[in-house]
């Protein structure tokens, strides 16, 4: 039944390699357009975060495709004619899922619906709902901010590529995903060390949005609010919910605001100046990487950045 399944599914993806052909022809010009019958195995990815992680698990095995572009919003990128046809022609799609992506998950289902073998890994990692904004009782999809949870992913993909991609090198992949698996796991055991250094009744965060929810269930700190309060960027506060993130700041004795550094900060600093108390804003990279050289050009360095920035910031007197 299992190579039944194969051989219908490389079947409708040779008919999209075609289609992608036909639209790189008259997309000439475009980056990225491929989907040759008979080339190496591709697998596609939808956000650069999943994109990093996925290829230090596939190495040299096969060509991993990243749909989102470095400082992009997951929350509102798109993708071209073109990408979207590469979905439908991949040996495998790798996707957050939870609704991150918001306006690429429909192509995502066409790819599955073609018989492109997909893995959702959000959904895969033991998801929390969201506790305390509008979002509420929702699957939060940032499981990122928690290593071991990312640990998990890693092995979940390597299982999927040695599964569902032909002609890796099985073996090779095993190695890969282990390997970095260690190093997501000492990355974790770090970051517990360095959160553990902060004073209890200091580990409070307020961000632009709901992003950090599984980082602070896994190390002990509290969420006290964020600017928008929903687990999207798209939403917007109202002065009412800017007012209420106020009264909690100035109760808690919150002394930073963290927001992204691909996203504005001017309703933190509105905030701010509502707030009683003297609070830092200070940049996190939570939703993209950057391109090399900005900071944050691999998970493992985006996770190293901001877990120091948190601690510095909520450790300050």
């Amino acid at each position: 039944m299992t190579g039944m399944r194969r051989a219908g599914n490389r079947t409708r993806r040779g008919t999209a390699a075609v289609a992608v052909a036909l639209v790189c022809a008259a997309l000439a010009g475009l980056a990225g357009c491929s989907g040759k019958p008979g080339g190496r195995p591709t697998v596609v990815v939808t956000t650069n975060i999943l994109g990093d992680i996925t290829r230090n698990v596939v190495g040299d095995e096969a060509d991993v495709k990243v749909l989102m572009k470095p400082n992009a919003d997951p929350h509102s990128f798109g993708v071209s004619a073109a990408e979207a046809a590469q979905l439908e022609s991949a040996d495998l799609v790798v996707y957050n899922g939870l609704g991150l992506e918001e306006n690429v998950l429909r192509h995502v289902e066409a790819a599955k619906e073609a018989g492109v073998p997909t893995l959702g890994v959000g959904e895969a990692v033991s998801p929390l709902a969201y506790r305390t904004d509008k979002s509420e009782g929702q699957s939060d999809p940032h499981f990122w901010t928690d290593p071991y949870r990312v640990r998990k992913a890693v092995e979940l993909i390597g299982d999927k590529v040695r599964k569902e991609v032909e002609g890796v090198d099985t073996k090779a992949v095993g190695e890969h995903a282990t390997a970095y698996g260690k190093s997501v796991g000492r990355l974790g055991d770090w970051m517990r060390e360095s959160f553990g250094s902060i004073p209890e009744k200091r580990r409070r965060l307020v961000t632009n949005h709901h992003v950090f929810g599984y980082m602070a269930e896994r190390f002990g700190l509290r969420v006290v609010g964020a600017v928008i309060p929903s687990g999207t960027t798209l939403a917007s506060p109202s002065a009412a919910d800017l007012k209420s993130l106020a009264t909690a700041i100035d109760k808690a004795g919150v002394k930073a605001i963290f927001v992204d550094s691909s996203q504005p900060d001017r309703l933190a600093r509105v905030l701010k100046r509502e707030s009683k108390v003297d609070v830092a804003v200070i940049p996190l990279f939570s939703e993209s990487l950057t391109e090399k050289g900005k900071g944050a050009a691999t998970y493992l360095q985006m996770m190293r950045s901001n877990t120091t920035a948190i601690e510095r910031g909520l450790s300050k007197s």
